[in-house]
């Protein structure tokens, strides 16, 4: 069973994804990997490795600042 952050991140991706109406293989340009890579992920036969993660990461928060206007909170959650 995949770990639940690692689901999250990619119902996460599936939903960018689909509301940009971006192919898998564009999205797979986007992130440095290839199609294969992105179907498994999205077909539960693999996993995002730790490096993989991180650049889904910043695509997402890249992405969803340029529409939405987010409050940083600092460590203390403040």
């Amino acid at each position: 069973m995949l770990h639940i952050a690692i689901m999250d991140t990619i119902q996460k991706l599936k939903e960018y994804r689909l509301k940009n109406r971006i192919s898998q293989q564009n999205l797979a340009k986007e992130l440095q990997v290839s199609y294969c890579t992105v179907n498994r992920w999205f077909t539960g036969k693999n996993t995002p490795n730790e490096i993989q993660e991180y650049h889904i990461g910043e695509l997402l928060s890249v992405k969803e600042s340029k529409t939405e206007y987010k409050v940083p909170k600092n460590k203390n959650g403040a």
